[in-house]
């Protein structure tokens, strides 16, 4: 993707990609070369400046669509007087995240997310990159990012979608990790491969509005959930 303005940074130049699947994990995923050329835009391709690749540059442009934030991402954070809980670090994006002045980061699997321990309408944004799919029961974790949301408040994720397949648990599968060849961490244990039903996840979880924010199609998408 050739990007003449980066929507995070405002960097002018063009992105770079470097490719991150091992053939281990695409032949785990049964990826098609047309599929592991795109996640593998969605996780390599990146802007050499502030380093998001293209998964994290849609979740900053889902989140500053719901909010008509007209200019770059790092002024939306610098400027939001937003209560946000960030759950994982979201890549080179939470860096961002970071500056805002009423951020909370919980760290999965040490904060479950199907456990969350906050209370009821905490926040005003809730937001989370590639870490829905490692998560035992994803409807459960979703409930509960509605749980702590305030009314009106909304939910931004990304998560890898093969968007010519429906989703489906690894239950009773081998076990697959995503991070890096070789890693046995259990909280890079993929526990759901989401595919072109992925939205209907949230509704399942309680909310009223999902809205899909396509940047690159079929590599890069976030989700935006509401309740209303």
């Amino acid at each position: 993707m050739n990007q003449p303005l980066c929507p995070v940074c405002g960097y002018a130049g063009h992105y770079v990609h470097t490719d991150v699947l091992w053939p281990a994990l695409i032949e785990e995923w049964n990826l098609s070369a047309d599929e592991a050329d795109y996640v593998n835009r969605q996780q390599g391709t990146h802007c050499p400046r502030c380093g998001c690749n293209l998964r994290c540059v849609a979740l900053a442009v889902a989140i500053m669509n719901h909010y008509r934030w007209p200019q770059t991402f790092h002024q939306f954070a610098v400027s939001s007087q937003l209560k946000l809980l960030e759950i994982n670090p979201c890549g080179a994006l939470t860096r961002f995240l970071a500056a805002m002045p009423s951020r909370t980061l919980a760290s999965y699997p040490t904060v479950d997310m199907q456990r969350m321990p906050y209370a009821d309408g905490s926040f005003d944004l809730v937001v989370h990159s590639d870490t829905l799919e490692h998560v035992p029961d994803p409807v459960l974790g979703l409930s509960e990012c509605r749980r702590v949301l305030r009314p009106g408040g909304a939910c931004a994720f990304t998560i890898p979608i093969i968007v010519g397949r429906m989703s489906k648990s690894r239950e009773g599968l081998p076990a697959s990790y995503h991070d890096r060849e070789g890693t046995t961490d259990q909280g890079q244990r993929v526990r759901t491969e989401f595919g072109a039903d992925a939205w209907t996840y949230a509704l399942r979880a309680g909310f009223s509005s999902v809205q899909t924010v396509t940047l690159d199609y079929p590599a890069a998408h976030a989700l935006i959930c509401t309740t209303v």
